[in-house]
């Protein structure tokens, strides 16, 4: 067992001196944010670092102050030591990658009250000065052990991810993009956010007045946007469509407008964007613990959906993962059960639907069901069911039974277990971006960015064809 010991006031001598060498990492700044409450964008944005001429200044109180006084706590004296006073100063910037090493020397003792005066120095990896100063401290007067606490596990919620989708649009053309009615703060400011990334270059479609109104509000510049004036929410999706239907725009982004009134517009049988697949919808989730981005469909679109319109929802999941680079997904058809029962269509439905992909009426997959969501994510769960199965445990797609159950899927995740959820509209003519108030900025410029390597593949392939 580790031994934390002190070294009492008695133990000490003038000169007595230790040290600790740490690598600062982008975590390490996150965490102090956390904990301290300090946003400042200087120390958690590579651009407003970058522009500073202290960049990561965080890095100085994190990893120098916060390496002194451990040294302090846990070295020299130790357990039982109380911090008094400081007198440091900050050298030298620190970024994530330093390398660190803190020591304390000690200079002075003050036998009346046990006090010991240390002096601090930190330098980074080239020897530069990052912090210099002094540490006052009452020193313990008697000899304590105790074993060395474990610290707590704690996770960052990272985006890594969609962060590696965006990456993967460096390079895109940026997706010319209609926007239906974005007069809220959240769904005007996604699509400049987007437009800004470079991932879409978006017409705005809406009432001209109300949407300048809402971006003054916010401090966006929208001068440089295109603006298309519509009387209101419908209008708007009417308008946005016809943009897309002329060619205008290579994709739709729901604005501040309900998703019936945008789909309204979209599967209008004259002037729509409806193809000879059936629309659905796709959450690309990010979920902590799972290796791989999870695809669940249809959650959005088709309430109860018929083994028809599934066979449509399946294939355009499978060409959404390709799209997003898995070139042969392990598609999970779910259900309650693992077994078919006939008194469970969804089980019945799922047995058909491999069938079908073993006949070639489904391709580009590999599927299984009917598989509970268990052993549909767990290998563990798989195993100890004795489910021997190339998608279980490693599912890339989720085709629930119905929209409820997708939905409530997609919720639970997101509030239960911290995950994200873009979302995507396919089968139309276009990829149409579905944004929700609830959404992140970055889950909002994932749907972008899922949008944007949609259209690529699109172009790519052969188109679907149009009614």
């Amino acid at each position: 067992m580790d031994i934390l010991e002190n070294r009492p006031f008695d133990e000490i001598a003038i000169g007595d001196s230790v040290s600790v060498t740490k690598t600062l990492t982008r975590d390490d700044i996150a965490l102090f944010a956390v904990v301290s409450g300090d946003i400042n964008p200087i120390h958690l944005d590579d651009a407003s670092a970058e522009a500073s001429p202290m960049r990561r200044v965080v890095g100085h109180s994190l990893w120098s102050g916060g390496l002194i006084s451990g040294l302090l706590g846990t070295r020299l004296p130790g357990p039982g030591t109380v911090y008094l006073a400081q007198d440091l100063r900050f050298h030298h910037a620190v970024a994530p990658g330093d390398t660190l090493t803190a020591t304390i020397t000690a200079r002075e003792k003050r036998p009346e009250h046990s006090v010991v005066v240390f002096d601090c120095l930190c330098t980074n990896q080239d020897g530069e000065r990052v912090l210099s100063g002094t540490a006052e401290v009452v020193a313990p007067t008697a000899k304590v052990s105790a074993p060395r606490g474990e610290l707590p596990v704690v996770s960052l919620r990272r985006h890594e991810a969609y962060e590696r989708l965006i990456e993967r649009c460096r390079g895109l053309e940026p997706l010319s993009t209609a926007v239906a009615h974005p007069c809220d703060e959240s769904s005007l400011s996604a699509a400049v956010d987007a437009a800004r990334t470079g991932l879409i270059a978006p017409t705005l479609v809406g009432p001209a007045t109300r949407i300048r109104d809402v971006a003054q509000k916010l401090g966006l510049d929208i001068s440089e946007i295109p603006l298309v004036e519509a009387a209101h929410s419908h209008d708007a999706a009417e308008k946005a469509v016809a943009l897309v239907r002329t060619g205008q725009a290579d994709a739709l982004m729901k604005g501040s407008l309900h998703t019936d009134e945008l789909m309204a517009a979209v599967v209008k049988r004259e002037t729509g964007l409806r193809t000879r697949r059936r629309i659905s919808h796709c959450f690309l989730m990010d979920v902590p613990n799972y290796a791989r981005p999870l695809i669940i469909t249809d959650a959005a679109i088709n309430i109860y959906p018929s083994l028809e319109d599934k066979v449509d929802i399946v294939q355009n999941a499978i060409d959404l993962a390709q799209a997003l680079g898995v070139e042969r997904p392990h598609v999970a058809i779910l259900s309650a059960v693992e077994t078919i029962n006939p008194k469970i269509p969804s089980t019945l439905e799922a047995a058909a639907l491999c069938k079908m992909a073993e006949r070639g009426q489904i391709s580009g997959a590999v599927l299984d069901g009917p598989l509970a969501f268990d052993n549909a994510i767990s290998e563990e769960a798989a195993r100890i069911k004795r489910i021997e199965s190339p998608v279980a445990g490693r599912a890339d797609i989720l085709v629930v039974p119905d929209l409820e159950a997708g939905n409530m899927l997609a919720k639970n995740l997101t509030f239960l277990a911290s995950a994200d959820a873009a979302g995507i509209v396919l089968g139309a003519r276009v990829p149409i971006i579905l944004t929700s108030r609830a959404d992140s900025a970055h889950t909002r410029l994932a749907s972008c960015a899922v949008a944007a390597l949609c259209a690529r593949s699109r172009r790519e392939s052969a188109p679907v064809a149009a009614e």
